[in-house]
């Protein structure tokens, strides 16, 4: 590797490292700690911290745009993986083609972006964040449980649910609120540390979340060659799809890099809560949260330093 690589890894490692390897070790000795400390995390953490990060990224209307990308690719790669005849017999379940294309953006795909990308670039990556949850949380539960839209009159009230659901939207709320007032400036300092605080418990909650799943399921460490296919399509092949759209539409590079980076991020672990809820395919969800973290501590910090280069290049 060269020094520039090693320089761009090693900060980042530093920082993600730590809270995922404490957090590992804290979930494998208490296994409902994780569950325990989320849901403050996600109802009052999370909101704060998306208020600090998008006052300190600035607001502008890159953040509808990365929600649109977002949603659309997310769809079209689902739809396409559960009809391709390839695509299906490497995906054959639900899970594998939902869990291939959402990734865990809020408490990993944010902390990347912080830490490799300028501040500007934190509302295109919040705002990736509110469109992948909105899709993910509309479709998911009719998709990994096997129904559709047909089977549910409450299509539009799922909608709308999913886009509630997400803890990003209260903080973008705040945002706006806060923006609009004479005082923007210093809540933004101020709200600046407590937002970071906030990504690091969420890398924490993270690692709680893999120590308990190694440890009350062992299936889940040992489903490796059988989740390969869809660790690659996660890992590399949807963040390449999101950086070929990037530059086919042109997209300023600050853009193309930050979609591709949130691309990058591991399954989210609400593909796991999903199938948990619909009592469906939850080893298959379990293994790809595991293994795609453990694998996205490497392969999203070189999508970081490959871009650099890539996006460099005017079409």
């Amino acid at each position: 590797m060269s020094v520039t690589l090693v320089g761009l890894l090693l900060p980042l490692l530093l920082e993600l490292l730590p809270c995922l390897l404490i957090g590992y070790w804290v979930g494998g000795s208490s296994p409902g700690l994780s569950g325990r400390v989320a849901a403050p995390l996600v109802r009052y953490g999370i909101p704060v911290s998306v208020m600090g990060l998008l006052l300190k990224g600035g607001l502008s209307s890159d953040v509808l745009l990365a929600a649109v990308i977002a949603a659309l690719t997310i769809g079209i790669t689902v739809l396409l993986s559960s009809s391709i005849p390839y695509a299906r017999r490497c995906l054959a379940g639900p899970c594998e083609q939902l869990g291939v294309c959402v990734g865990n953006t809020a408490y990993f795909g944010v902390p990347v972006a912080l830490a490799l990308l300028p501040p500007e670039a934190l509302s295109i990556s919040i705002g990736y964040d509110l469109g992948a949850t909105l899709l993910a949380w509309s479709i998911g539960p009719l998709l990994i449980s096997g129904g559709g839209a047909s089977d549910d009159g409450r299509w539009l009230s799922r909608v709308w649910a999913g886009l509630c659901s997400s803890p990003a939207l209260p903080g973008l709320i705040g945002a706006l609120l806060i923006q609009a007032t004479p005082w923007s400036d210093p809540i933004t300092q101020i709200l600046w540390w407590p937002s970071k605080l906030v990504i690091l418990m969420a890398l924490a909650v993270v690692g709680m979340r893999l120590g308990s799943l190694a440890r009350g399921n062992r299936s889940v460490t040992g489903r490796l060659g059988s989740l390969l296919p869809a660790l690659i399509s996660k890992l590399v092949l949807f963040p390449l799809l999101l950086l070929l759209i990037g530059l086919l539409l042109r997209l300023n590079p600050l853009m193309v890099q930050a979609l591709t980076l949130q691309g990058s991020a591991p399954t989210a672990i609400s593909i796991l809560l999903i199938a948990e809820a619909v009592n469906r395919d939850q080893e298959i969800a379990a293994g790809l949260v595991f293994w795609s973290t453990i694998f996205a501590v490497l392969t999203s910090p070189l999508w970081g330093y490959l871009l650099k280069d890539l996006v460099a290049i005017q079409l």
